[in-house]
């Protein structure tokens, strides 16, 4: 009989050193090692990050980060050496920061990141 009693994302990096120390350390989650690495986000979700000899960084997000203050956090990261992305078309600040157009249905106010590895991440406020 299928039945489910857990689920995870996952996805890869081509050095978890620097991925241990990127996510453990300035983004300042709970990184477990076991075979690769295990994120313990807020709100008891998990994520695997697994090595991978010919990897290939994401083109698309994968992890978005869910803050109270977009400008605080952006800031805070940017004091600690991470680079926002700008995309063209994404209206966002010199930080790159997009936020919503007034009345539109956008989305919320979110900027993109990029992990050592090269994947996209996100941070997007609450």
């Amino acid at each position: 009989m299928f039945k489910l009693v857990d689920a995870f994302s996952g996805f890869s990096v081509d050095d978890l050193v620097e991925a241990k120390k990127f996510y453990g350390e300035t983004l300042g989650l709970e990184v477990k090692e076991d075979m690769g690495l295990n994120l313990n986000l807020p709100g008891g979700q998990k994520v695997f990050i697994y090595p991978k000899e010919n990897h290939q960084p994401a083109t698309y997000t994968v992890l978005n980060l869910v803050v109270d203050d977009l400008d605080a956090s952006v800031d805070e990261l940017i004091s600690r050496g991470v680079k926002f992305e700008q995309y063209e078309g994404m209206h966002q600040n010199e930080k790159g920061i997009a936020r919503p157009p007034e009345g539109s249905n956008y989305g919320p106010p979110i900027a993109w990141f990029k992990d050592p590895a090269g994947n996209v991440l996100a941070l997007i406020e609450k």
